[in-house]
């Protein structure tokens, strides 16, 4: 079982965006990055596929490394992740506050 699910609160611990809180929308297990909702935002300049078409900017959310991030629990505070076994379930509990994370 991972720590990190898609739909985590997540807070960015370095790099750019250090202090931004955000929502996980994609993880990519084999690279160990995952996308962030409104972090690491970067900016694409698309050329026109046609001569009638104008060029694009683009913004899109850049993958960060999963190192770079930790959980947040229910009342905001980042903590690391444990694991609990109840009736034969693997659950992710805080480590700070013993609380189960969802």
């Amino acid at each position: 079982m991972k720590k990190l699910k898609i739909g985590d609160n997540v807070k960015v611990i370095l790099g750019k965006d250090k202090g931004k809180v955000g929502t996980i929308k994609t993880i990519y297990h084999k690279k160990n990055t995952l996308i962030i909702e409104g972090i690491n935002t970067k900016i694409k300049h698309v050329k026109p596929t046609r001569k009638e078409e104008a060029g694009k900017i683009i913004t899109f959310d850049a993958p960060i490394d999963c190192s770079n991030v930790m959980v947040c629990d229910e009342s905001g505070k980042t903590t690391r992740v444990g694991f609990t076994v109840q009736e034969n379930k693997k659950l992710r509990i805080s480590t700070k506050t013993k609380n189960l994370i969802s």
